[in-house]
This record gives C-alpha cells, sequence and structure tokens, in this order.
C-alpha cells in the first residue's frame, strides 16, 4: 500500500514506524527537517520537507499515486485543507484526519462530507479521529471495570478484552489457565495472552498464571467481571473519582460519567472554571491547583477511589499523581504525552499511565489493515495487537470459513479469542467453525505477523 503521512510528531512517526515494517510505501510530510532525517535514517521511508497542505508539496511527495492520505500535523486546519486539496487536486481515494477541536467534531454533520460525493458540501474526509473521544472512552471503560489495566471493546461491545495483574491470593494464581472451565461452569473465556516480566507467552492448558503476570483474556461483556475474580482479589465498585484538568478530556470524562460516580473536577484557569460548571450537571468543579496537597486534603483525597490527571503537561500530571496517590488516593491514572515517560512511571506509584498516542494509532490502523477489518487496538507499547476481523466467503474463496479453529493456519505468535456471530459470542475453541460473516477477534503478540493475519481474512477470486 503506498501511505502519505502528513506530520510526523509522535502519532505520525509511530504510524510510519508500524506500517514501513509491512512492506508498506510510505511518504511522511512535515516541517520539521531534522525530524524527518531521524525517522529517514531508522526507517524505509520516504520524506518530504514543507508545508502538508501545499498543493506543490502534495505532489512532490508522489500523492497522486497514493492510495491513502493519512493527516495527523498537530494543526486541524491543515489537516482538514491538505484533505480537500488531496481529493480536489489528486482525487486521492481514502482520506484519514486527526481533529482534535470539539468545535469542529460537533459540526461534523455539516462540515464534513465523509462520502466524498460530488453534490454535497463539506470537506472531504472519510475517516475523522479524534483523540480526546478515543481517550475518553479509554478511561471512562477502566473506571467501570475496577483493577483492570486495559478494557477493548469489540463487536459494539458484545466482547471485551481485558487486560489484569494477576494478584497473590486469587484463585486461580499458581494454577494451570486449563482450571478455568472447572472454576467457572457457566462461564466460557479464553486467555489470550500472558506477559511475564515484559516477556510474551502463548498460553496454552498446562499454563500455570503466576502472580504478578499481565493477563489478556477475553469474554463476553457480562461475564467479565467473574473472570477478573479468578486473577486477583476483586475491587469494590468505584464510586468517588477526582479529575485534574479541566479541558477537552477532563470535561468530556466528567460529562461521560458524573450520572454515575460522584465527580470532582479541579481546573486552575478561573474562566475555564466558569464554563465548566455551566456545562456539567452534577460534577462539582473546584478552582485551584491539583498539585496543592491542602486542597486536596480538604476535598477527602483519601476517600476518593480513582484520581485521574488529564491536563496537557506531562510533569503536572506525574507530580499531581504521586502527590494524591501519597495522600490516600486509592488509585491513580495518568495522562501521558511522551512515550519515554510511560514504561518508566506506570506500575509504581502510578497504576495506569495513559498514552493518547496508542489510542489514536490504533484507531488509525484500524483503517489501514487490509482485509475486512472493523477494530485494531494497539497494545504494549505497539509491540502487539488485537483485531477484529470480518470472515467472507466460502471454503473455496477463504482460508478462514468453513474451517475449525484448530484447522486454520494461523502465524506463529497469533491466537484466535472469541468469535461473535449475530451478537452472540462465541469462544474459541478448537472444534469451532467459523462462517461467513463471523466477527473474528484475534491477539498477536508479534506485530511483524500482521501481513500473514491479513492474508488469512483476503477472499479469493472465486468468491467474486
Amino acid at each position: 500500500m503506498n501511505v502519505v503521512i502528513l506530520g510526523a510528531g509522535q502519532v505520525g512517526g509511530s504510524l510510519a514506524e508500524h506500517l514501513a515494517g509491512e512492506s508498506n510505501d510510505i511518504t511522511v510530510i512535515d516541517v520539521d527537517g531534522p525530524r524527518l532525517r531521524e525517522l529517514a535514517d531508522r526507517l524505509d521511508i520516504r520524506t518530504v520537507e514543507g508545508q502538508a497542505s501545499l498543493p506543490t508539496i502534495l505532489h512532490s511527495a508522489g500523492v497522486e499515486d497514493a492510495d491513502m492520505l493519512i493527516a495527523v500535523t498537530n494543526s486541524d486546519e491543515i489537516n482538514m485543507v491538505a484533505c480537500q486539496v488531496a481529493w480536489s487536486h489528486f482525487r486521492v481515494p481514502k482520506l484519514i484526519a486527526r481533529v482534535r477541536d470539539q468545535a469542529y467534531n460537533y459540526s461534523e454533520g455539516k462540515l464534513f462530507n465523509t462520502q466524498k460525493e460530488n453534490n454535497v458540501a463539506g470537506i472531504p474526509i472519510d475517516v475523522l479521529i479524534s483523540p480526546e473521544h478515543l481517550v475518553t472512552q479509554h478511561i471512562a471503560r477502566m473506571i467501570h471495570h475496577p483493577g483492570a489495566l486495559q478494557v477493548l471493546d469489540f463487536a459494539d461491545g458484545a466482547a471485551q478484552l481485558v487486560a489484569v495483574k494477576a494478584y497473590y491470593g486469587g484463585p486461580l494464581v499458581g494454577r494451570e489457565i486449563a482450571l478455568l472451565r472447572a472454576h467457572m461452569p457457566n462461564v466460557d473465556t479464553r486467555v489470550a495472552a500472558i506477559f511475564r516480566q515484559d516477556r510474551p507467552i502463548i498460553p496454552m492448558g498446562d499454563t500455570v498464571i503466576e502472580a504478578d503476570d499481565e493477563v489478556f483474556f477475553i469474554a463476553a461483556a457480562g461475564d467479565i467481571r467473574s473472570v477478573m475474580g479468578e486473577l486477583r482479589r476483586l475491587d469494590n465498585p468505584y464510586k468517588r473519582i477526582m479529575i485534574a484538568g479541566g479541558g477537552n478530556i477532563g470535561f468530556r470524562l466528567a460529562e461521560s460519567i458524573e450520572d454515575d460516580f460522584q465527580v470532582k473536577l479541579i481546573e486552575r484557569n478561573l474562566d475555564r472554571c466558569n464554563h465548566l460548571a455551566r456545562d456539567l450537571n452534577r460534577t462539582i468543579v473546584l478552582h485551584g491547583s491539583a498539585s496543592d496537597s491542602e486542597l486536596l486534603l480538604e476535598e477527602n483525597i483519601d476517600d476518593v477511589d480513582v484520581f485521574c490527571a488529564l491536563t496537557n503537561d506531562d510533569e503536572a500530571n506525574i507530580m499531581a499523581s504521586m502527590l494524591a496517590k501519597r495522600l490516600g488516593a486509592r488509585k491513580v491514572m495518568t495522562l501521558i504525552n511522551n512515550p519515554a515517560y510511560v514504561d518508566l512511571v506506570q506500575g509504581g506509584v502510578i497504576d495506569i499511565a495513559i498514552s493518547p498516542q496508542q489510542a489514536t494509532i490504533g484507531a488509525l490502523l484500524t483503517h489501514v489493515r487490509r482485509g475486512d477489518v472493523a477494530a485494531v487496538h494497539s497494545l504494549r507499547r505497539g509491540a502487539a495487537e488485537a483485531i477484529e476481523a470480518i470472515a467472507h466467503g466460502d471454503p473455496s474463496s477463504s482460508k478462514v470459513v468453513g474451517r475449525a479453529i484448530e484447522d486454520i493456519a494461523l502465524p506463529a505468535g497469533a491466537t484466535i479469542g472469541a468469535i461473535v456471530r449475530d451478537n452472540q459470542v462465541l469462544i474459541a475453541h478448537d472444534d469451532v467453525v467459523v462462517e461467513d460473516g463471523d466477527h473474528v477477534i484475534l491477539f498477536l503478540i508479534d506485530n511483524r505477523q500482521i501481513g500473514e493475519v491479513e492474508k488469512l481474512f483476503t477472499v479469493g477470486l472465486t468468491f467474486f
């Protein structure tokens, strides 16, 4: 695939790294020459220095031959204008843009022409990506599932992939995975992968779960809490949430959870506080600094179940989270934009480090993958992936349809966790047969095998 990426920042650079390793032709455009040279020295890609929205720059990048343009610069306006130019002048088949400002997204019905119809007004963009929306959903899912490190939705939420840390005292810790069914005869689940001291393990029936293992399992959404109870002591449901930072993410999170939890939001800017107080219904908005220990103590930080540090400043988020934890907050979640910080802080004082880049890249990869892919989630800082692929065809045209899971030639490091068929979740036991239209949920511990997985779900010519 020939892909042109606009923007060489964290998202653009990480996306280029993902795709360049999968035999794609990648061109990256940015105004930052040194950053482009650093990427070109490290990756097998082409780079063009210049303003990404200019027709001359797009032409010099060969955009007329591109299969896809992905606009992820730091400017919403440049992303939108570049998509307009790429369609009007070069007819690029697929256009994806990151648009951060909520005001643009509120106008989506009128501002964007997502079908690229000639008689419809609007900026031609096939797919809009909103990092703030993705991160808000990610945090909200973890708040609704106490104790989870990650919660991923598949098939519109019918099935979920959950990551938890196995604790001493969990019923299944120190025992073989095969005993899961004996412990829970009425709940069907599958362990998709285990990471032990950052080393991936493909789980077998005789694999023993150890304390501190990071266990990824898949189950129907209604069974998630039961399975978590087998791997760790179940946390009590959260009630009190404190949010530091009233920006787009902090506001959206408060708005999405205030009907289910007691929410307090701390914001430094007085004008923004007044705006938040008007727009939020049940959230208590506090004017002050999240690093003010007196304010935190006055607001009973020791009774807070989850402290979410969501400002735009990584260092401020880290320091506020450390302070909140020391003063008694039960769990802290911290927004961190710098990927170098994520591995450094997670698992210590900070319980969960949230990377907007990883959430954004997963959403982008959903639209880049070959075949009919409904969802992609980038895991373990991009080393692993969870994919929801839709099977099409018949036994003569497909490598998966009409075959039992044990007969599908999966690449090394790939496992099928579940199949969703007509909103029914079927856990992937060896004798389950894949049918046309099934949503197949796979886990890859090595994303370098993605090409082999894509080939499995590519329909042969006989189907057409």
